[in-house]
């Protein structure tokens, strides 16, 4: 096994932060050393599992796909307390290089007590931690964030925000929007008006005041000659891409190509996270529809950002899921005596007869959902139905049709499912480097993806920690000042400090410091983790 990431990476805050990292990290100096690049694009298929992938293959005529070339190794995906990880400490060990507990984003845990892991101090405990999208844009790269989930969701916040909860769609869309991120392109613009916040604050005005071209359509967003561009296209999360109405929402592959695009005009490169988001939602409902329609599209847009780095060649390319889904087996307990004789057709052709997921055929279904069979005979080909496959259908609540429909496709393709949430193997990493530049292979923890990252971009997350995230009670108090946190109304929370006649006002989730009429934006955002908030050390450098 070679793992390639610095020592320095090892190196902590402060003595505790050692805490968090595994007992056994840590490569010779030597063998770190390498050549550096300029960009890193990172690709994530959420929920992605090796039978998904083989499927996929097998339906698009087993033609290799775009991702196989890239192919050098396996990723233990556990969080720091549990053997099957959730998606925001599975996306924050990419992002921050730290393991970290259900829900968090970007932060540190209360408990790591898997094996290998030192447990977490008290000092450390939820204490945010610098990404390396925030490291890329601290070092001058353009960065940029594309999901087709909705911006907020688990995977893209852990890299653009920080929180205790992927919940907190409030803070971690306001955090988003004020890091200054160069290229967002997704969904969600539903949580960015002010009607649906209770901060009541609007969004997307604070977007197109910042500057960035804001567009809601695929002509839109390719017209646009903004270096600066927040696409949302859709008020929740964007349609499989089975279903997708290419007038109303771009591609993944698209976006890809759009955001490589404006970020590559950067002289100082970038770095870029691009998230396949539903293929984890089509493997939670067991739709194997929905997992080949988003693994197919998500390998498009691999393709997309491995043409560009074969041209540049100064590109590192990474595509590895967070963790595997469903428990997906070509086969299932049907199979058992006859697996070995079964033709592919057994498996795929069910699957081709599909025209949308389970998701894309509930605005095909009358009110009272009286012509379940007509559509379920026209959108995917089945014409047996029981009555329980039936009963099921009509039954279902809106927007989780996929769950009703995608077991009744499965059981006909003889597609097996272990179980309706996440699943803890290891899953293959996918790594494209140019020429001269060290690939990260064998079996390797998810934290050294982001160690990895850092290593062939020349960045520390260690040093970017410690310039965003600075314990601001103790920073201020040591000034000899007064820190005090107050709710300017609708939920707004401002961190004040005074000292003497100057009162510095820092407003929560924003990059933003106010003193007087002098307003100053800040080199990160102002975190608050519900006991302690941490601001960028710019802004303790504001009192003297």
């Amino acid at each position: 096994m070679k793992r390639i990431f610095k020592t320095g990476v090892a190196l902590a805050l402060s003595l505790s932060l050692l805490s968090s990292q595994l007992i056994w990290a840590g490569v010779n100096t030597a063998e770190a050393a390498g050549k550096k690049v300029k960009n890193v694009i990172m690709m994530i298929p959420d929920g992605m599992s090796v039978d998904g992938t083989t499927l996929a293959r097998w339906y698009n005529g087993g033609q290799p796909l775009a991702m196989d070339e890239m192919a050098c190794g396996l990723v233990r995906t556990y969080s720091s307390d549990a053997a099957i990880a959730d998606s925001a400490p599975a996306g924050s060990a990419f992002a921050t290089g730290y393991k970290s507990h259900t829900g968090y984003v970007a932060t540190l845990p209360e408990v790591a007590n898997m094996p290998g892991l030192r447990p977490i101090t008290e000092e450390d405990k939820n204490r945010p931690v610098a990404t390396i999208l925030e490291a890329a844009k601290l070092a001058g790269k353009a960065t940029g964030v594309i999901s087709t989930s909705e911006t907020m969701h688990a995977t893209p916040a852990d890299f653009t925000a920080h929180s205790t909860s992927r919940k907190a769609y409030d803070d971690l869309s306001e955090q988003q929007v004020y890091n200054n991120v160069d290229v967002v392109l997704g969904a969600g613009w539903k949580f960015m008006d002010g009607n649906n916040r209770k901060d009541k604050t609007d969004l997307i005005s604070v977007i197109k005041n910042k500057g960035y071209d804001y567009v809601t359509t695929p002509a839109a967003l390719q017209a646009s000659k903004s270096n600066k561009i927040w696409g949302l296209f859709a008020p929740e999360a964007l349609a499989y891409e089975m279903d997708r109405d290419p007038a109303k929402e771009p591609s993944l592959a698209e976006m890809t190509g759009k955001a490589i695009n404006v970020l590559s005009q950067d002289k100082d490169g970038f770095f870029l996270m691009v998230e396949g988001s539903k293929v984890d939602w089509a493997a939670h409902a067991n739709d194997p529809v929905g997992v080949i329609s988003d693994i197919l599209a998500f390998d498009k847009a691999v393709k997309v950002a491995l043409d560009f780095a074969k041209k540049d060649k100064n590109t590192v390319v990474i595509a590895v899921t967070d963790h595997g889904n469903g428990g997906l087996t070509i086969g299932d307990a049907g199979t058992t005596k006859t697996y070995d004789e079964e033709p592919l057709a057994t498996f795929i052709n069910p699957l081709k007869k599909a025209k949308l997921t389970g998701e894309g055929i509930e605005s095909k279904l009358n009110a009272d959902r009286s012509n379940i069979k007509e559509v379920m005979a026209t959108y995917f080909g089945i014409t047996d139905l029981t009555e329980a496959e039936i009963a099921a259908i009509k039954a279902a609540k809106p927007g989780s049709m996929n769950y009703a429909v995608g077991p009744i496709i499965s059981k006909r393709a003889h597609i097996g499912w272990t179980t309706g949430g996440h699943t803890g193997e290891d899953v293959v990493l996918y790594v494209y480097a140019p020429n001269g530049v060290d690939r990260l292979t064998g079996v390797v923890e998810n934290t050294d993806i982001a160690k990895y990252m850092e290593e062939v971009l020349g960045l520390s997350l260690t040093d970017a920690t410690k310039k965003l995230f600075v314990d601001a009670n103790a920073a201020f108090k040591a000034k000899g000042a007064s820190v005090e946190l107050k709710d300017s109304g609708n939920n707004n929370m401002v961190l004040v400090v005074k000292k003497g006649a100057t009162t510095l006002e820092l407003p929560i989730n924003t990059n933003i410091a106010r003193m007087g009429d002098k307003k100053v934006e800040l080199s990160g955002v102002i975190v608050y983790n519900g006991g302690r908030t941490f601001v960028p050390q710019d802004a303790v450098s504001l009192i003297n």
